[in-house]
Parts: structure tokens; C-alpha cells; sequence
């Protein structure tokens, strides 16, 4: 029996997506907000984030304890996530198991949000902060990112800021969470064999008190575009470039052409930034990616190598995409395809991945896209359409940042 689609809005406002697949051995349930850190005011970026942490400290019935052993008793494999635009907590378990952990996925979106829990976390977070800190990569692409979308949130640091985190009070994360984590801002995805009525009475016992607050996003896309930046640090031993460059987003059937001509300018392998930087000994790592936000969409192009051979490398990576649309052909084309068709499909034999992607796709677009769908929009796309996109992609609003040693 193939994989079938099935969607209910429930009284709570609640919507439950499915994929359903009787043959599956496993099953896999996720509830996706549709709120991340473009949905913070600036003075509370890393609300998410640092909320995603907290949810996993019990409710007013379940200590923490209760619950990390609850879940390790069902043998799932739980866990949560922030991004820019959405937090999902989710856990993928045995068939027969999977009613008892949406029932327990459902209680913990209700935390208790106590103050000493609060104040515990808040050290974690700023610990966490401190280490992506330590990170080269991270820090060029948060300080790129923030100056790409100037003051827009589609600039904040998932993590949050030492300041911004240091100030947050666990009032003001209340009201965030009685704003965004709301019936009408929630979709539980579902994955795998399961009983799709069943599932869709157990979220509704469940989260039955859930209340619609009509919170919403502006996806209008920003200003965007800045100079240059020229970063330096004590701690650093390479020299770091990154760009970010508007791109087609998630609602624009143009993303399909930009991830194709994505993956040849800068695949990790057999690309033409691999080629001309990695393969010729000029740059230790090239490659470039595209994703396909609400609202918009984002190029970036990642290299790195000697410090003293930083200015080498920006002006390889200027020729190769100024030069992209001469290495697109049908062959270049078929070959990205018979590379992309394998990892989507094996990917798709998960319930946990199905579940991930449709989950994402529904909270971002508020529409369902088969795996099938998605690889027969890419099968289609056409040389035309690739140079299309690239062509428009020169004129794109773009920013760019290097980092060194001091």
C-alpha cells in the first residue's frame, strides 16, 4: 500500500498533517510552532531558543524527571530544535508506542516555566552562547547575516545575544509563549504506520484547552544589503569568507532552479568552487547553499584557507559565479538530479525524515508536498529556468565578510 496524505483541523484549532504508510516498522510524531527568532522583538532574540530549553523542565503534573524517564520508557528518540522560523519538538518511536508519545509530546508543550528552572537555564544558554562564540564560522556568518537584513529580525541569532539573554525575564518569556504557542500557530506532523483518527483524538484530549491568539508573521521581505565587513581576531588562525545573497523564497517555484545552480557552483564535492579552490590547493573548504525561506530566500557562498590568501579566494569565488551560467547544461543538469533522487529517497523511507519535512513545509507554507512532488519540480526544471535565476540573481542584494587573525 503507498504512503497516503491526511490532514484534520481539530475544535482546539490544533491542525494534525499525516503521512501514513501501513508497510512502515516505525512511526514518528513532531509538533511544529510557528515561531522562531524572526518572530522576536530585538530585546528578546533568543526567546525561542532559550523556551525550547525550558519546555523540557516538566509541566505542573510531570517533574523532569518524570518526563526524561517517560520518554526513555516508550524507547523514543526525542529531541527539539530552533530555527529562524520555527521550533519543533518531536519523537519517533515503535508503532504500538507512538498514541503514548503524542500524548506526552502534547503535555510538555504545556511547561510549568518555573522561576528557579529559569534562572538555571539562563546560565546554560549563556554557556552555549559562549561557545558558538569560540566558533570562526559562526561568528562571520551572525555578523554577515545581522548586517545582510540590516535591523529586521530575519538578522537574529537564534541563541540570542550575552545582553539580550542576561536581560529576559521569565515574564516576559510567559507572555511570548501565551502569544506564539498557540492552537492556531501549532501543526502536528505525523509520519510512518499509524492510526490517523486515533492520533488525531489523542492531540485533541490532549490539547483541548489550547487557545487561537491569531499570532502571525510578516513575511514581506526587508531592505537588504550591506558593505563589506572586515573582521578581525586575536583568536583565529585562518582567514574565513562568507556572502549571503537574497534568493527565491519558500513560496516561489523559482527555488528549485536556485538550489540546482547552488549545488553546482558550491556542492561539497565535484562542483565548480571545489574545483577551482579546494582541488587546486587555493582554500582549505568551498561551497556554497540556498534556502528557501517565508518571504524570502538565502544564498550563501562559504570558503576558507590561508589568511594571506583571503583576497585570492573572494576574487576565485566572484569569477566562478560570475561564470556559472556557462556550466549550465542538460548533462550538468541530469547529473545534480541522479545525485539529489538517491538521498531524497533514501531519506524518505524514514517516518522521522517524512515527518520533518512535511511538518516544516506546512508550518512555512500552510501546504502539503509530496517527497514525489518535490523530486518531479526538480526533475522539471529546465536550462532556461536555471539561467533565468541565475541572471536574476546578479542583481540580487548581497553582503559579504572576511575574518582573519589581528
Amino acid at each position: 500500500m503507498s504512503v497516503t496524505f491526511q490532514q484534520r483541523e481539530l475544535a482546539s484549532g490544533l491542525t494534525v498533517i499525516a503521512e501514513v504508510d501501513p508497510s512502515a516498522h516505525s512511526a514518528a510524531a513532531g509538533f511544529f510552532v510557528r515561531t522562531g527568532a524572526r518572530d522576536e522583538p530585538g530585546r528578546l532574540m533568543g526567546v525561542s531558543h532559550f523556551l525550547e530549553h525550558m519546555m523540557f523542565k516538566g509541566t505542573e503534573a510531570i517533574s523532569v524527571d518524570e518526563l526524561n524517564r517517560r520518554f526513555d520508557e516508550l524507547g523514543a528518540k526525542n529531541n527539539a530544535y530552533t530555527s529562524s522560523e520555527v521550533t519543533c519538538f518531536y519523537a519517533h518511536v515503535l508503532p504500538e508506542r507512538l498514541d503514548e508519545a503524542v500524548d506526552l509530546l502534547g503535555a510538555m508543550m504545556r511547561p510549568a516555566l518555573r522561576q528557579r528552572d529559569f534562572d538555571t537555564e539562563k546560565n546554560v544558554i549563556l554557556e552555549e552562547i559562549a561557545m558558538y562564540q569560540d566558533n570562526p564560522f559562526w561568528v562571520l556568518y551572525e555578523s554577515v547575516v545581522a548586517a545582510h537584513y540590516r535591523d529586521h529580525a530575519l538578522g537574529h541569532r537564534v541563541l540570542g545575544t550575552d545582553e539580550t539573554i542576561t536581560a529576559l525575564e521569565r515574564d516576559e518569556m510567559m507572555a511570548y509563549f501565551n502569544d506564539r504557542y498557540s492552537a492556531d500557530n501549532t501543526v502536528v506532523s505525523l509520519a510512518g504506520n499509524i492510526d490517523f483518527d486515533r492520533c488525531c483524538d489523542t492531540v485533541e484530549r490532549v490539547c483541548s484547552a489550547w487557545e487561537r491568539t491569531g499570532a502571525s508573521r510578516d513575511a514581506t521581505p526587508p531592505p537588504s544589503g550591506a558593505d563589506a565587513l572586515d573582521l578581525t581576531d586575536d583568536g583565529v588562525h585562518r582567514g574565513y569568507y562568507l556572502s549571503v545573497a537574497d534568493g527565491p523564497s519558500a513560496q516561489d517555484d523559482a527555488r528549485y532552479a536556485a538550489s540546482l545552480a547552488s549545488q553546482l557552483l558550491g556542492a561539497p564535492d565535484n562542483s565548480r568552487l571545489h574545483w577551482a579552490l579546494v582541488d587546486s590547493g587555493i582554500a582549505e573548504e568551498a561551497q556554497s547553499g540556498f534556502d528557501a525561506h517565508d518571504g524570502v530566500g538565502s544564498v550563501f557562498v562559504y570558503a576558507s584557507g590561508e589568511p594571506n590568501r583571503l583576497d585570492e579566494i573572494a576574487s576565485v569565488i566572484i569569477r566562478e559565479t560570475d561564470g556559472l551560467a556557462d556550466a549550465v547544461n542538460e548533462d550538468e543538469l541530469d547529473r545534480l538530479r541522479t545525485k539529489i533522487a538517491p538521498a531524497a529517497t533514501l531519506s524518505g523511507e524514514r517516518p522521522a525524515d517524512r515527518m520533518q519535512r512535511i511538518g516544516r513545509v506546512w508550518a512555512t507554507t500552510g501546504e502539503y508536498r509530496s517527497l514525489e512532488e518535490e523530486l518531479d519540480r526538480i526533475g522539471a526544471v529546465t536550462v532556461r529556468d536555471v539561467l533565468t535565476y541565475i541572471d536574476a540573481a546578479r542583481s540580487a542584494a548581497r553582503t559579504e565578510g572576511r575574518l582573519r587573525p589581528a
